[in-house]
């Protein structure tokens, strides 16, 4: 039945999706995007309209990308500054129009922010709302920075909020109870004489005077859950001075704060464990597109960096189809004896051309296949092709190939053809050495690479002036495009590179190389990087430096080309 047909029968709604005209206030997590609810990440899935947070700064915009993944292409994004000072209202008029709205809330709608306003406004008026709780910062952020709010022999956590307010000390300061304060920081110039914390100063001070001993552990945590979470671990007596301490060695971001005062502080060494990541808080260039990068950044972010996908090539179809055409002819017709993948995007290639002909993995019956690498073979078995030559994980590379690659026997091999589908820009080190093994080989460009587009403005700035950490390299390739449409990465920019030729790509380009994989794949140096980061990590706590990513050291020159 033709899916555009008139008489095509409408798909039914999913499970638990509201009707038109409905408001779902959704609580998104104190900063991390995977923090969101799957009831949260379901109607972002199906809104139409999405009212983001509260202005959340360059700091969050992670955040904020992580969370607007699960929408729809067609979704339309209300930024803060576009609500003329009044988001509810215009959440309201959306929903009235018969569009089905996300309201994005930090932490959760009803635990310090303004949900319940919006709920009751929904009320009166008549319009259908649902409200989604979230992980507030009370509990996310101290779990982020390993604070125990409940330990042994403590049975009760208040919570406060401090902002506007004048604390009661001489009750908060009686008995054991952990005390989690939220926004106990003072604003300063004109927005203080709007009101704000009281500072932690003042409150500590107000806890002492109210019999809570000097010596009681507290913690502060800015920018909980964030790749900008720092925390800090100090007394009553001590915290202003410790502080202003870090904030003098590079700490510059500073709110929003989460003050934790217990028993529970005392442990937070032995706890912290996002904080404590090999690479945490390291902004990563990966110089290839979303998709191919998907499950390097997904490492990367297991340990704690935040990837930036910068497409260095553009794939693209071969000019002339006819290659490709004999090729998967060849290939139904028994052909060739054997098909050897050199890239995910030649398997791409091919099962493009596949599905275009009607066919499927089945068509490689008959047919041995050949890998050059884990990612390759992880795409061929995405498409019902299961691998039978991969090079041992040391030697993932063509030559590596052709080390492990049979050679051809008259008597044994019934057809002496390798069909090798490829780049336009592809080395012969494959093709050549299988002709050396009595192999007939059968070259074809399955697609082509061009350069990419140079990326935005602030990416080149980045790149240049040492706002990246590190820089993947994956090839020779992603060496020479980036260089060419971004300019050479600061010299304090550590550069990792996927194997040894990359890694003399990257020298003669004048790049100084600090991390070259053990074997040539692409989750073996995001390891690599990773142990890299952890090594410098110790070097600076055994010393008693500060823990700076490459970004916050002192900028030399750029480097230069030798």
């Amino acid at each position: 039945m033709n899916p555009h047909s008139d008489n095509h029968e409408p798909q039914p709604e999913a499970p638990n999706t509201p009707a038109p005209g409905h408001v779902a206030l959704v609580g998104a997590g104190p900063g991390d995007a995977e923090l969101l609810t799957l009831r949260g990440a379901a109607l972002l899935a199906r809104a139409d309209v999405v009212c983001t947070l509260v202005e959340p700064g360059p700091e969050l915009a992670h955040y904020r990308r992580g969370l607007l993944r699960h929408c729809r292409d067609d979704v339309q994004v209300i930024e803060p500054a576009e609500c003329g000072g009044d988001a509810d209202a215009l959440v309201m008029g959306h929903a009235r129009e018969g569009r089905r709205v996300v309201r994005l809330y930090s932490g959760d709608p009803l635990l310090g922010c303004r949900g319940a306003t919006l709920a009751a406004a929904c009320h009166e008026a008549g319009i259908d709302f649902e409200i989604v709780p979230g992980l507030p910062s009370a509990s996310a952020v101290p779990a982020y920075a390993g604070v125990q709010l409940m330990p042994e022999g403590v049975n009760e956590v208040r919570v406060v909020n401090a902002k506007n307010t004048t604390p009661d000390y001489a009750s908060l300061a009686a008995g054991e109870a952990t005390l989690v304060i939220m926004f106990p920081d003072a604003p300063s110039g004109e927005a203080a004489a709007h009101g704000g914390g009281p500072g932690f100063d003042r409150i500590c001070k107000g806890l002492i005077a109210g019999g809570r001993p000097e010596s009681t552990p507290v913690a502060v945590t800015r920018m909980g859950s964030t790749a900008q979470q720092s925390t800090v671990v100090s007394t009553l007596a001590k915290l202003t001075a410790d502080l202003k301490a870090a904030d003098a060695k590079g700490n510059n971001v500073t709110t929003p704060a989460l003050l934790v005062v217990g028993a529970g502080v005392s442990e937070q060494r032995d706890l912290s464990w996002f904080e404590t990541r090999p690479l945490f808080g390291w902004r990563v260039l990966v110089p290839r597109t979303k998709e191919q990068a998907k499950s390097l950044s997904q490492q990367l972010g297991g340990y704690g960096a935040v990837p930036e996908e910068v497409p260095t090539i553009s794939v693209e179809p071969p000019r002339t189809p006819q290659q490709m055409e004999r090729a998967v002819r060849g290939l139904v017709n028994g052909r060739y004896q054997w098909v050897a993948f050199t890239s995910v995007n030649a398997v791409k290639a091919i099962r493009e051309r596949f599905e275009e002909y009607g066919l499927d993995a089945r068509a490689f019956a008959g047919v041995k296949v050949a890998a050059v690498g884990e990612q390759t073979a992880a795409a061929l078995r995405a498409f019902g092709v299961h691998p039978d030559l991969t090079p041992p994980p040391e030697q993932q590379s063509g030559a590596g190939l052709v080390e492990v690659w049979p050679n051809y026997d008259a008597e044994l091999d019934p057809i002496e053809r390798v069909l090798l589908p490829r780049a336009d820009i592809a080395t012969e080190t494959l093709s050549a050495g299988l002709a050396d093994l009595g192999w007939e080989v059968d070259d074809v460009t399955a697609y082509r690479t061009v350069r990419a587009a140079p990326p935005p403005a602030p990416i080149r700035e980045a790149i240049k002036g040492g706002g990246f950490d590190a820089v993947l390299f994956t090839s020779s390739s992603t060496v020479r495009n980036l260089v060419g449409i971004a300019g050479k990465p600061h010299n304090t920019t550590v550069i990792a590179v996927i194997g040894p030729e990359t890694a003399k790509t990257a020298e003669e380009f004048g790049l100084r190389v600090d991390v070259i994989a053990p074997k040539t794949s692409v989750s073996a140096l995001a390891a690599a990087l990773a142990e890299y980061g952890a090594a410098q990590r110790a070097e600076a706590i055994e010393a008693g430096k500060p823990v700076l990513r490459p970004s916050q050291k002192r900028r030399g020159r750029r480097r230069k080309t030798v």
